[in-house]
């Protein structure tokens, strides 16, 4: 199975589920809905690296169980 790479898998969401979905009035709008889907969709969902490949929703979970808050 071909995979894309990250910059052509990112843009490719990006174009979907932010540009695709509406004609934008004004640059301001455009840039506010870009920044918005990236700080509350795309970065709360991707695997990073630095938790073990987990999401931040994920790693959050993890952390906040009972046993790893009495720790």
């Amino acid at each position: 199975m071909w995979r894309q790479c990250g910059n052509e898998f990112f843009f490719s969401l990006l174009q979907k589920n932010v540009l695709n979905r509406r004609n934008w009035t004004t640059r301001d709008q455009l840039r506010l809905a870009i920044v918005t889907w990236i700080e509350r969709t795309y970065h709360r969902r991707r695997r990073q690296p630095r938790l073990g490949r987990l999401t931040p929703i994920e790693f959050e979970a993890i952390m906040n169980t009972p046993a790893a808050l009495a720790a």
